[in-house]
């Protein structure tokens, strides 16, 4: 499934189309599969990804914030708190 959370194929924070990833806002073995099926996905590029300490990998904020925005959508689109927890095992709210 396509990203429910970004129409834009450039990174979702600093806007560069160059080197991107996608991003599963809500990762682990698991719940990369849920994110996808979800559309819980984010482009960032290599820096805010995993290439330095400002990427998502790296910056709790930063994935706060990314965990926060799926489960916003999903609790607005797809079910209720509820259902977020039994999907992907906690909340991030």
């Amino acid at each position: 499934m396509k990203s429910v959370l970004q129409q834009e194929n450039e990174c979702y924070i600093c806007g560069t189309t160059e080197n991107l990833h996608t991003h599963h806002c809500i990762y682990g073995t698991a719940n990369r599969k849920k994110s996808e099926r979800y559309g819980l996905t984010v482009k960032l590029c290599f820096k805010h990804h995993n290439g330095s300490s400002e990427g998502v990998h790296f910056n709790k904020e930063l994935d706060l914030h990314l965990k926060s925005l799926a489960q916003k959508y999903f609790e607005e689109n797809t079910g209720n708190r509820k259902q977020f927890i039994q999907e992907f095992g906690k909340s991030y709210l």
